[in-house]
């Protein structure tokens, strides 16, 4: 999947914004050299990222008064005036993320300013990933890791970097939650944080499986939806793969911490869970280690009993 006519436009993008647009330039350039370092869950590789651009994002202030006072800088008014927009689907647009985690990152945003949500948006999300069929797509929810929850956005990255793909292959221990009309749906646990994991066949198939998961979540009351991060992306043979991970919270204890050597500004995302920590200071970097990485999921997503509780509730529904 994916037109050969998109891969070259995004190429294209990539090219003229890196060497037109000098602080997507310097940043990208300086990805080469940021330090990285493995750490280990039982079997799960997770790859810590010192990464000093992405403060701005980790450290985001993201409650309602934060964000009505200041404007949006993912709208298109507000964006600098070197970055580019490409033309996608309808209402989107492709941006080439200026603070990058990966050697070719994209932002997706919605070209009107509505709050990210995604019961409604699931299908994009799939096309996204069918004509970038190069990159992985996701989703962080409003609560979850957006920096911009009060503007509809996806991100993509290219394929290879992120170890959570062979990590589900060679060490998930599987559970098969529902399956019907084109979608399958895993509970997918031994991977140090809990993933359901839908294969689909469709678009059709997969909007259908994913709602069902949806409405069998926990919703807090607040009206707004089921605390989660999504990754999708194209698998051999024309066949989509989405990993959901509830959230039990937004951020760990160790980023409100008062004592400077509880501290850790540390704030996952959609990328810190499919294996790619994002870690600003040089000092956390350094002192992360598996135990507390491991604390810090334990904290952030739910635990098999939980994720359990949602996989009956949809067999109940169904």
């Amino acid at each position: 999947m994916g037109t050969g006519d998109m891969r070259q436009e995004v190429a294209a993008l990539l090219e003229r914004q890196l060497s037109g647009w000098e602080l997507a330039g310097s940043n990208y350039a300086a990805l080469n050299g940021v330090q990285t370092r493995e750490l280990r869950i039982g079997d799960a590789r997770f790859k810590v990222q010192h990464n000093p651009a992405r403060v701005t994002s980790t450290a985001a202030k993201v409650d309602p008064a934060t964000i009505k006072a200041r404007p949006c800088f993912l709208c298109k008014e507000n964006r600098p005036p070197q970055q580019e927009g490409l033309l996608w689907g309808s209402g989107y647009e492709i941006l080439v993320n200026p603070y990058p985690i990966f050697p070719r990152h994209l932002t997706i945003v919605s070209r009107t300013h509505e709050p990210q949500s995604i019961v409604s948006r699931i299908a994009d999300m799939m096309l996204l990933a069918a004509d970038l069929a190069d990159f992985v797509v996701f989703y962080n929810g409003p609560r979850c890791g957006a920096s911009a929850p009060d503007h509809q956005h996806f991100q993509a990255g290219n394929k290879g970097f992120i170890p959570l793909d062979c990590d589900l292959a060679e060490h998930g221990e599987w559970q098969t939650v529902a399956s019907g009309g084109g979608a399958r749906l895993n509970l997918v646990a031994n991977l140090g944080r809990v993933a359901f994991v839908l294969d689909a066949v469709s678009v059709d198939a997969g909007t259908a499986m994913f709602e069902r998961l949806y409405n069998a979540m926990p919703a807090d009351g607040s009206g707004e939806e089921p605390m989660l991060n999504i990754l999708c992306w194209i698998e051999e043979g024309a066949r989509w793969r989405i990993v959901v991970f509830p959230r039990a919270k937004h951020r760990p204890s160790c980023y409100y911490a008062t004592a400077e050597e509880e501290r850790m500004l540390i704030s996952p995302a959609s990328v810190d869970l499919s294996g790619v920590v994002i870690v600003p200071l040089q000092k956390d970097f350094d002192r992360l280690t598996a135990a507390s990485l491991g604390q810090i999921l334990d904290e952030v997503c739910i635990g098999e009993e939980v994720a359990k509780s949602i996989a009956e509730r949809m067999k109940q529904n169904n």
